[in-house]
């Protein structure tokens, strides 16, 4: 079980979060979702310790704190960030790239089996592997940034607008693969602009206002919930 309790995080003088709680049980799909500068970033980025939460902040992993970790450390307990903007090498091959994922000491073992499990679930990546990452088109980047955080071993994948940028077929192509890794039971924590996709494999979702948890339910209840589809959806109230 990973648990955030009560996690704080200040840019200067500026709140990015306040007080968040989030939990995401083993093999489960969690989405976040919220406007542009409502926290979404910030708590994935906090988790994974690439910015540095507040004193008092509570993240935790099968009850082992986590929060004064280095970054590093994270990954080598089981959780993985494909960050905004993928993040990849791209002077890089894709091969490269993917050996680079597997660096932490728990994903050195079977290695050559979790590439081949990366390419069997990109098989363009298999087509590719000896291309320079740089050359390749945004969505094969991003599999490429996801292929390698698959290659740290991660029990739970945190993954920051997965489908930002991308044509809506390569959105469908995306989202097919992640609903192929969560059914091999690796959570997924989901921060994403394409509500109704992700919620569509979703367990659960949060709402997330200002830096604030204001709701949470079942990916089910929050697409039929009307405040959701008037906000994310695009649904006009038909009585004017």
């Amino acid at each position: 079980m990973l648990e955030i309790e009560d996690l704080n995080l200040h840019y200067g003088q500026h709140l990015a979060l306040d007080s968040v709680s989030v939990t995401i049980a083993p093999g489960e799909t969690v989405v976040i979702l919220g406007a542009n500068g409502a926290g979404k970033s910030s708590l994935l980025k906090s988790v994974a310790r690439l910015v540095p939460s507040d004193a008092g902040s509570q993240i935790r992993l099968d009850g082992r704190l986590l929060a004064a970790l280095p970054a590093h450390r994270i990954v080598q307990e089981g959780i993985a960030l494909v960050p905004e903007g993928r993040g990849v090498f791209g002077d890089l091959t894709v091969e490269e790239n993917l050996l680079l994922g597997a660096n932490p000491p728990r994903a050195r073992t079977d290695e050559g089996e979790r590439r081949a499990q990366v390419y069997d679930l990109f098989p363009k990546l298999k087509e590719r592997r000896r291309q320079a990452v740089n050359t390749m088109s945004g969505g094969e980047q991003q599999m490429v940034a996801i292929g390698r955080a698959l290659m740290s071993n991660p029990a739970y994948l945190m993954l920051d607008e997965p489908s930002l940028g991308l044509a809506p077929v390569m959105v469908t192509e995306l989202f097919l693969a992640l609903d192929r890794i969560r059914k091999s039971g690796v959570a997924l924590l989901i921060v994403e602009q394409n509500v109704r996709v992700s919620l569509s494999i979703a367990d659960r979702g949060y709402l997330i206002e200002a830096g604030r948890i204001v709701g949470a339910d079942t990916a089910k209840a929050l697409l039929n919930d009307e405040a959701v589809q008037r906000a994310f959806l695009g649904k006009t109230d038909e009585r004017g």
